[in-house]
């Protein structure tokens, strides 16, 4: 199991290395793509700020709350996009037969094909999203202990399980229809909803978001544990669990839908 890790770690590193390398030779287009990220985190920051101004709270939720919940969001986010951004490609290589060549290397065809691409510009996200969860914490005064930092990692890493588990489930569809990439984009939508309170939503709208596109899951419960401690739910308590098991979950569906373009040559 070790060697196997050191193995994956190892390619994994010279992978993504050639990767960042051939980035680097077109520094505008990341420059200005950096520049984007950073402007559209921004502007979701801006209208909170404009939002705040005209009231004090929303269902109970005040600003240094919803900014909380907004950079735990992003942070949650962020790995998609760092390590997953390959899935956006896989309806052109799926359709052009190109995909096959994943098919016949000795490595586990997700860990290769996911792997490919590495997105730095997603870095930027990952600052920004830091500096705000530092900037509502203090404002929050919300305790720093072992026990708060160790439950931030673990509640972080079950909501970015959560995200990456709806885009891989997203991006499995490309192996059953033609055109994947709507699919891709209506589900990558749904993250913008994940900044707000779920109980700001009616029920249809909550049961949706916390049972079958669980978005609820990639900030709102989570948050919770920080916010609301005297008054946190099952489903908070649960979300590191349910983001291992709805990962876990996708990755299988992938892996059926590639092991079936493999045996079909379609």
């Amino acid at each position: 199991m070790n060697q196997g890790f050191k193995y994956y770690l190892k390619i994994y590193l010279a992978i993504i290395t050639q990767d960042i390398k051939s980035k680097m030779q077109y520094r505008m287009d990341f420059f200005i793509s950096t520049l984007g990220m950073i402007a559209t985190n921004l502007s979701g920051l801006i209208s909170f700020w404009i939002l705040f101004r005209s009231i004090p709270n929303i269902q109970g939720w005040d600003y240094h709350e919803m900014i909380f919940i907004y950079a735990f969001s992003l942070l949650a986010v962020t790995p998609v996009q760092l390590f997953f951004d390959n899935l956006w490609n896989i309806n052109d290589k799926v359709l052009r037969g190109d995909f096959i060549v994943y098919c016949f290397r000795p490595l586990n065809i997700f860990f290769y094909y996911m792997s490919e691409v590495f997105d730095v510009k997603g870095l930027s996200q990952l600052i920004f999203g830091c500096l705000l969860l530092i900037y509502s914490w203090a404002s929050l005064h919300i305790q720093i202990t072992v026990v708060s930092i160790l439950f931030l990692f673990v509640t972080l890493l079950g909501a970015s399980l959560v995200m990456i588990g709806i885009m891989v489930l997203a991006c499995s569809s490309a192996f059953w229809i033609t055109n994947s990439t709507s699919v891709l984009v209506f589900m990558f939508k749904f993250k913008d909803y994940s900044k707000y309170p779920i109980t700001i939503f009616n029920t249809v709208f909550r049961f949706i978001f916390s049972f079958l596109i669980p978005i609820g899951f990639i900030a709102f419960y989570p948050s919770e544990i920080f916010l609301r401690p005297k008054s946190t739910t099952i489903l908070a308590l649960a979300s590191p669990v349910i983001g291992i098991a709805f990962f876990i979950l996708a990755y299988f569906v992938w892996m059926y839908g590639a092991r079936k373009y493999s045996g079909t040559g379609s």
